[in-house]
């Protein structure tokens, strides 16, 4: 009998590898259909105090090819549940010709030990005893298992060929609160399966083969039945045909042949017709219905020109699955957001110890060819040279298409990094470059590499962060805002000296006060900061001014979020005049970092109290080229904020402080439309001690008296009276001259003696 069984699996084993293409589960619904399950399932997440058990068929009859599947949907299931003490926790039992505890319930709290625990599992082999498991459940409980408060979940993978009996055990399992899942592996006894399974089983029967729909069965039923949380906002579960087919061997009779019945004499033989019969395997079908959750796809258009390369890390430190998983964002992206007209061109490359163009920028004008060109790719492995990646991508993966009157040939150029582990070569020196040759780069990765890809993309503004790999899907919308925020922005790569004045007195309050800090920090992220584009002050004020940084302090978006958060409550009365006049005498001078040619701007917050003392400062800013920017908070009198901001068009009146971050893209809008408008060369003038500034043909000159140097910053010694002559200085045209002139004026600064 044995025999008989080993023979028998092996032949449904080799028939399975011919029939792989052949659906053991179909769902009876449209192509798009089986694709937002699919895709909904790569976005189940149960986050609810569960105790989940995993029963594993390790016997000989599913094999360990079966056995290897089981573990890999296992292993997929854990990543829609929340795994942490407080939440979802998670042990496995294999059997075969008895029961092994492989983990207890209270032995691994992480989702990651929980998954290395499970691949780690070894095939046993042995009979199917399903009834002797169900028992040992039933002895020994769900072990390391919390209180009977905590919902109990039994998932069984199994072909359903048990040698015994199993409606018994699993009855007394369900009648004790337990909710039995049972998931057919290879070709399953759907009957069997049934059987084993909680009601309706139509919600707790799934198919161990297709892990993505067995995910989304599994969330749909815990979701229905109130264990775990509703689905995101739009999503719901639906009803549908499927049909459940299994391999069986049938008796099939062939007809009646004459047969040698005996003889009751020696010479003559008896015959007989009798019956023959053949054994043939055949597909059973099993009509059903299956619940899933389906959502709707999101209504996106990538409506922006740009030129996008999205650069996915192959590396072993990524693992395969981190890199099939970046495929299947991918994928889900581009068939989100990408359609024939779409006003850009999309490329995809893959880089490990090399770069590997899997479609060049324009090469597919559809989704389904890039998404063809998505899914051949192949893991590599190998060191993470992402510098080596980005370098090669910034010099070879964008080419010029033909140029069609109508088609602009200059499109923003951006990259988006997918990385799951630390870069292993000099990642800042090459972004930095990247980001020197006008590419934009868009970082995309867990929560241990913020920092990593905060210096690669120079902005925490262009840095995704995800906490979980279902998370990542979430953030196609988010990313599709900031790739198409670079095709329209035009001002946040634009040069210029802002400076913020923040009212800081007890009018505003020490609350309201940590409000503006984030509005500022918030507004801040849009901006290229560095010396070469923009530059950020920050000045706060009571009674008194005080610079909480100056111009040049800050190189880099990270540091300047840092400092912002550190800028203190002053409290007392408030003197708007007075940090106008501070901010004209203290930031606004080339000594202090404000850079001559490049537009000057100063965004005023302020309560209300103490303006009367303003008008006269704030005319001066103006007169000297410095663009004046008033934000006027809650019930603050229009009039008396007019004067200093000089026109309606730069002042804002926002009703409560918790309404800055909804009115941030109007005042990032006034201060582009300031900053977009050209630069008087002298004003403010940026030579020093009594120096007169005088322009001309893209440059000017300081006329020093008593002093000499570009900006009159060093004092002439009676000897050198006869070189005293005036200093031509052109304006930079470009961020390399802007590094050059700010070198040149940090060296003259060291340089100036102290007077008394």
């Amino acid at each position: 009998m044995s025999l008989l069984v080993w023979l028998t699996s092996a032949f449904i084993f080799l028939f399975s590898q011919a029939l792989v293409s052949w659906s053991i589960q179909e769902l009876h619904v449209s192509q798009e259909i089986i694709e937002k399950i699919s895709a909904a399932g790569q976005l189940m997440n149960c986050s609810a105090p569960v105790d989940v058990l995993f029963l594993f068929d390790g016997s000989y009859s599913i094999g360990k090819g079966s056995f290897e599947r089981s573990k890999y949907l296992a292993i997929k299931l854990c990543d829609a549940l929340d795994i942490n003490p407080g939440k979802v926790r998670v042990g496995a039992i294999q059997f075969s010709n008895t029961p092994h505890l492989e983990f207890p319930l209270d032995a691994y709290f992480t989702k990651q030990e929980i998954k290395d625990k499970l691949r780690k599992i070894v095939f046993k082999g042995g009979r199917t005893e399903t009834g002797l498991a169900l028992k040992y459940i039933l002895r020994k409980g769900f072990s390391g298992g919390r209180n009977s408060s905590i919902p109990q979940i039994l998932i069984i993978l199994t072909d359903g060929r048990s040698q015994g009996n199993v409606a018994v055990p699993a009855k007394q399992l369900k009648e004790r609160g337990i909710a039995v899942f049972a998931v057919g592996v290879s070709f399953p006894r759907w009957e069997e399966l049934q059987a084993l399974a909680s009601e309706p089983a139509e919600w707790h029967i799934l198919f161990a083969e297709d892990a993505d729909d067995a995910s989304n069965g599994l969330y749909t039923t815990l979701t229905e039945f109130a264990v775990c949380s509703a689905a995101f906002p739009g999503c719901g579960a639906e009803s549908h045909s499927c049909e459940r087919k299994t391999l069986e061997r049938v008796k099939e009779f062939v007809g009646n042949y004459f047969c040698w019945k005996g003889s009751k004499s020696n010479n003559a033989v008896r015959t007989s017709l009798c019956p023959f019969y053949n054994w043939r395997n055949t597909f059973i079908k099993y009509p059903s219905r299956c619940y899933r959750t389906t959502c709707p796809a999101p209504k996106l258009s990538l409506e922006c020109s740009v030129d996008l390369l999205f650069l996915v890390d192959s590396s072993s430190s990524t693992t395969l699955e981190g890199f099939l998983r970046y495929k299947a964002f991918l994928k889900r992206f581009i068939q989100a957001v990408w359609s024939r007209g779409s006003p850009g061109n999309v490329g995809v490359a893959q880089y490990s110890n090399d770069v590997k163009m899997a479609a060049g920028i324009g090469d597919h004008q559809d989704a389904l060819s890039l998404v063809k060109a998505v899914d051949s790719m192949q893991f590599r492995g190998g060191s993470t040279f992402t510098g080596k990646a980005l370098r090669y991508v910034t010099q070879h993966g964008f080419k010029s298409g033909p140029v069609f009157a109508d088609t602009p040939d200059d499109l923003p150029r951006v990259v988006v990094l997918l990385t799951d582990s630390n870069a292993q070569d000099s990642v800042a020196e090459a972004a930095k470059y990247s980001r020197g040759q006008d590419v934009f780069l868009i970082g995309i990765g867990s929560e241990s590499l913020k920092a990593e890809l905060d210096n690669i993309t120079g902005n925490p503004k262009w840095t995704l962060i995800y906490s979980s790999p279902q998370d990542l899907f979430n953030k196609i919308t988010e990313l599709q805002r900031k790739i198409c925020s670079i095709d329209s922005q035009g001002c946040p790569s634009q040069s210029m000296d802002l400076v913020f004045a923040l009212d800081s007195s007890a009018s505003v309050g020490r609350n309201n006060f940590v409000q503006l800090k984030t509005f500022v920090s918030s507004l801040s992220l849009q901006f290229d900061i560095n010396r070469d584009v923009t530059q950020v002050g920050l000045v706060v004020f009571g009674k008194r001014p005080h610079t909480t940084f100056g111009l040049d302090t800050h190189v880099t978006s990270s540091d300047l979020h840092e400092a912002i958060s550190q800028a203190p409550f002053v409290g007392g009365s408030a003197s708007v005049g007075s940090s106008l006049l501070h901010i004209y005498d203290d930031l606004m001078t080339v000594q202090k970092g404000a850079r001559p040619g490049v537009k000057k701007i100063v965004v005023v917050v302020t309560s209300g109290a103490g303006v009367e003392d303003a008008v006269v400062p704030a005319q001066q800013l103006r007169n000297n080229d410095v663009s004046l920017l008033v934000i006027g908070m809650e019930q603050v009198h229009a009039s008396s904020l007019l004067k200093i901001a000089g026109s309606h068009n730069n002042l804002l009146r926002i009703p409560s402080y918790e309404e800055l971050k909804n009115n941030e893209e109007l005042i990032l809008e006034r201060i582009c439309d300031e900053a977009k408008k050209p630069a008087n060369l002298c004003k403010p003038n940026p030579c020093m001690n009594d120096g007169v500034c005088v322009s001309g043909n893209g440059s000017y000159l300081c006329r020093c008296q008593g002093w000499v140097g570009p900006h009159c910053e060093n004092r002439i010694q009676r000897s050198d009276m006869s070189q005293m002559h005036p200093a031509m200085v052109h304006a930079p045209q470009n961020r390399r001259g802007w590094r050059q002139l700010s070198r040149s004026l940090q060296h003259s600064k060291r340089q100036i003696p102290e007077t008394h």
